[in-house]
């Protein structure tokens, strides 16, 4: 997935943000199978179990069945045509969070090959709010972030100064 273009400046900024809000004791389950941001967290001294590739639109059982005190899941939730359930059904008190933002100058994005490699939703920074908190999530803190291509063209010009990423912190709230 990564061959041509590792995403070292979003992993950056991820990076940064997770050791702002998570410490390295509170085990981890990461939506997603083990891919190069996962290896990054465990060199980074993080207890990081991730989920085996199951449809998380369908398949909760990852989710339901973690003791995780942290679910991370950065850039997903744009691939799942339900992101609500899976959020809903996250047994841990803390979430970080990351997607792409939908930006008005490209069209969504759609791999011609794999049917996983494909994004349902891309939202804007106040739909994804509103998703959390309809799950039952209180944000804590969010960052944008943008994603600037060395190419010549318009939209390579508006990615320089348009955010491409948002993150998030929330806590679950807690019901009374």
């Amino acid at each position: 997935m990564y061959e041509n273009t590792y995403p070292s400046k979003r992993f950056q900024h991820t990076l940064s943000f997770l050791k702002k809000h998570i410490a390295q004791e509170e085990p981890i389950l990461d939506l997603g199978v083990a891919n190069p941001f996962s290896e990054i967290m465990i060199k980074e001294g993080y207890q990081v179990e991730n989920t085996k590739g199951e449809d998380l639109d369908v398949d909760f059982s990852s989710v339901v069945n973690s003791d995780a005190q942290v679910v991370t899941a950065f850039e997903i939730f744009e691939h799942l045509l339900a992101p609500f359930n899976v959020l809903s059904e996250i047994k841990a008190d803390k979430l970080v969070a990351s997607i792409p933002l939908k930006l008005w100058f490209a069209p969504a994005y759609r791999s011609k090959t794999d049917p996983w490699d494909r994004h349902y939703h891309e939202f804007e920074d106040w739909q994804f709010d509103w998703l959390l908190e309809k799950s039952g999530w209180k944000i804590k803190d969010s960052a944008k972030w943008t994603n600037p291509v060395k190419k010549i063209g318009i939209r390579p010009l508006l990615r320089s100064f348009t955010p491409r990423y948002y993150i998030v912190y929330a806590e679950r709230r807690k019901h009374v």
